[in-house]
């Protein structure tokens, strides 16, 4: 079969969903229109066509949905495809997968949870990199200093909302995504 995509309906608006045989291996959350999420979907998976997704791939897309409505999701059944991803970046994001529902970590705390203390920017840029949001709950980590790229399946759903989804209580000072959000965010010129 390959590599296939769809673009599916959420409450927030057009998500997309990425596939080959062996899993799932990206999720691009609805930009402000549904060209600009297929234009960021295609930038970073170029080989792929649209497709009737597969069973996992169904399974997934209605937990996304599920999540998007403030209803829990487990994803614990959905299959993954992490061959493109660095085993330091897989064990970041299993341990992320882990984070309950409306709690929240800091990337030193995951660090030293990986035995990979001084590892914090390491843990930052995989974040950055997370082909997988809603699956890998990125949104569930909180800002730090020194991030220096956004990931490019963020979308335009903020963290606080997937967070407030969640059932998360108000977070004090800037989330992990609103950080990246600032540095990707063109500055206005005069």
């Amino acid at each position: 079969m390959g590599r296939g995509y769809t673009i599916f309906d959420t409450s927030v608006g057009r998500c997309g969903i990425v596939w080959s045989d062996a899993g799932i291996i990206g999720v691009q959350l609805p930009e402000a229109r549904e060209i600009e999420t297929r234009r960021r979907m295609f930038r970073q998976f170029p080989e792929t066509r649209e497709l009737a997704p597969p069973p996992n791939a169904e399974s997934a897309i209605d937990t996304i949905v599920m999540m998007l409505r403030g209803r829990p999701a487990d994803f614990t059944d959905v299959s993954l495809d992490m061959a493109g991803i660095t085993p330091f970046n897989q064990r970041v994001y299993d341990y992320i997968r882990r984070i309950p529902r409306s709690e929240t970590r800091e990337p030193g705390e995951i660090a030293a949870s990986l035995h990979a203390t001084g590892a914090f920017y390491s843990v930052a840029q995989a974040l950055a990199k997370n082909p997988l949001p809603l699956i890998v709950p990125c949104h569930r980590v909180l800002a730090a200093n020194g991030i220096e790229k956004a990931s490019p399946n963020r979308g335009a759903i903020s963290q606080r909302r997937l967070l407030s989804l969640e059932g998360a209580g108000a977070q004090t000072g800037m989330t992990l995504f609103d950080a990246l959000l600032a540095v990707d965010r063109p500055r206005a010129t005069h």
